[in-house]
């Protein structure tokens, strides 16, 4: 496993919209606000042309959006790239991405939602760690969260056991000045839903939001069986989030992913709050989970703190991970080795 080299005082930030950009105030607001944090953490942040554009779900078309990304690859003082927005289209710039060039020159590629389109195919192609976690402009709130300090801990090599936190936001909320930070509103509960005692499990992270691996699965960016079976031994520890899959997408997806192979060598699965979630047929969430993951017989959790209903702890592609859940709390320890 390739690990980017970690950041630091001095050390360059880019920001670039592999999916959709920027288009309101509030977002300017907050892309500059967070762009004025870093820097008194002491970073240099740059923005490629497209961070503050959006027309129809894209801030430009897919061979730009991957000539951007591009040129912070080959940036030498760009040590950390994040996504500037999540969408719906990044997979239009994947036939424009040089994997190759990515990987003679790793750098920490962060984002989530959408951006699994890429953070996935790059440690699945390339062999590089990549991160999971928050776009760019969760940077800009007033006061960070804790899950901020933590994300940026992490790049720098620091050892952090991420702990679950107390409450989450549980909607989608419009920003009024720009630097609000998560509304906090609900108790965060993690659920064991295959045993009633303590899980702790380990093995190679891996995932992201399954809305855009079933976009992903048996294309020609699609190298998961590979991956896995290079890191068999240490076996693969599966995060999955949703954004809008029903209990019917999420069985059927579940499915298709088991059939087309990628949960062989399986340790264990941990799921985020669904940000969306329905069923034409009154099928739970763990109902649908368990009839397509229950034949593993590995621990599954449900409810942490991954993806869309912030916060959300730093997930690292390729990384070696302990997670501990008891009694509705939880705790993810990271090895980058």
């Amino acid at each position: 496993m390739i690990y980017p080299n970690f950041i630091g005082q001095g050390c360059t930030v880019g920001v670039t919209a592999p999916s959709d950009g920027n288009r309101k105030e509030t977002d300017f607001i907050r892309l500059d606000n967070g762009k004025q944090q870093l820097k008194r953490d002491g970073f240099n942040v740059i923005e490629t042309s497209n961070v503050r554009k959006s027309d129809k779900g894209r801030s430009s078309d897919g061979r730009t959006r991957a000539e951007e990304l591009m040129g912070l690859i080959i940036e030498k003082e760009v040590k950390w790239i994040i996504a500037a927005k999540g969408g719906d289209f990044l997979m239009e710039m994947l036939p424009f991405v040089d994997f190759n060039l990515i990987k003679s020159n790793p750098k920490w590629i962060q984002g989530y939602s959408d951006n699994t389109g890429l953070t996935f195919t790059v440690t699945t192609n390339c062999d590089i760690a990549t991160v999971y976690g928050c776009n760019f402009n969760d940077f800009g709130m007033e006061y960070w969260h804790k899950a901020l300090k933590d994300n940026i801990e992490i790049l720098k090599g620091n050892d952090v056991k991420q702990t679950s936190f107390d409450l989450y936001e549980d909607g989608f909320y419009d920003r009024v000045t720009g630097l609000e930070g998560y509304i906090l509103e609900k108790p965060v509960k993690w659920r064991n839903i295959t045993t009633n005692d303590e899980i702790n499990v380990s093995g190679r992270l891996l995932g992201g939001c399954m809305d855009v691996l079933l976009n992903l699965v048996g294309t020609r960016y699609d190298h998961t069986v590979n991956f896995i079976n290079q890191y068999k031994e240490d076996g693969i520890l599966w995060y999955l989030e949703s954004f809008s899959l029903n209990s019917e997408s999420i069985s059927r997806g579940l499915w298709q992913l088991k059939e087309a192979g990628w949960f062989q060598y399986v340790k264990g699965f941990i799921f985020g709050r669904p940000a969306f979630f329905d069923s034409d047929y009154y099928i739970s969430y763990d109902e649908a989970v368990l009839s397509i993951l229950d034949e593993f017989h590995v621990p599954i959790i449900l409810d942490a703190d991954i993806g869309h209903k912030s916060p959300q702890m730093t997930m690292i592609n390729g990384s070696l991970a302990t997670i501990r859940s008891y009694d509705g709390k939880g705790s993810i320890t990271l090895e980058l080795k």
